[in-house]
């Protein structure tokens, strides 16, 4: 498929009830309302094709952009490219998924990762933070240096109540995340969230809450989730 028939078929399955959904979590105006199920067809058809993500994620579109993620080539990105997708990202979805997923299944996602998480810019701590959380939750992580996790968890939780308003979730997901990961860290990570207590995060006009840590990382231990490992990030 190309751009044009992409986008048909994007406004094609949009709705104003979803768009308006997608407008109180902060989506830009330029939206058509699409459900990620109904993106599903084209991600199957479509995966991998880095060059049509690339046209799709140009367009600005709240839509296109979540689309662009599912089907991009992680492999393909260079860190430049990578950068000014998280830097264009239009919303939360797009940068805490789209672009952060692509972020987790890159070669070099640890360093990338880490050199956002200590940047400046707020969008790029987002992807920073997000991406290495979803890296921490894949096969590929396998082996990776539990020091280097360790730093960014004392980082999170001296830095987190101070941070900018999405950098505070993403935080919160990371120490979620290194708990789920490692078992070695389970504890240190529930800890962790005894002192950090409940993040506040404006999450505009919707009924989404932030995860408060102990009894998140607790109800995964319930379900027999620690330790366990995906195989890939996109989903």
């Amino acid at each position: 498929m190309d751009l044009q028939e992409v986008m048909d078929y994007l406004e094609s399955k949009g709705s104003e009830q979803t768009r308006k959904i997608y407008s109180r979590h902060g989506a830009p105006a330029n939206l058509f309302g699409v459900k990620v199920g109904d993106m599903k067809p084209i991600e199957k058809q479509e995966k991998n094709n880095h060059s049509l993500a690339q046209e799709l994620y140009a367009t600005e579109n709240g839509d296109a952009q979540y689309l662009a993620g599912l089907i991009a080539n992680p492999a393909e990105f260079s860190k430049e490219e990578l950068e000014q997708w998280a830097k264009d990202a239009t919303w939360y979805m797009v940068s805490e998924y789209a672009v952060a997923w692509n972020l987790a299944e890159h070669p070099n996602c640890p360093e990338i990762a880490r050199e956002w998480i200590f940047s400046d810019d707020p969008k790029l701590q987002v992807v920073g933070w997000a991406g290495y959380a979803a890296f921490l939750g894949i096969k590929k992580s396998e082996g990776h240096d539990i020091a280097a996790v360790k730093e960014l968890l004392d980082k999170a939780e001296k830095e987190i109540h101070d941070a900018e308003n999405r950098v505070r979730y993403t935080m919160n997901g990371f120490i979620i995340a290194a708990a789920g990961a490692y078992p070695e860290l389970t504890a240190h990570c529930k800890e962790i969230g005894d002192r950090v207590g409940q993040v506040k995060v404006d999450l505009g006009g919707t009924a989404c809450k932030v995860p408060i840590i102990r009894p998140y990382v607790e109800n995964m231990e319930k379900r027999n989730r620690i330790g366990k490992k995906k195989a890939k990030a996109k989903c």
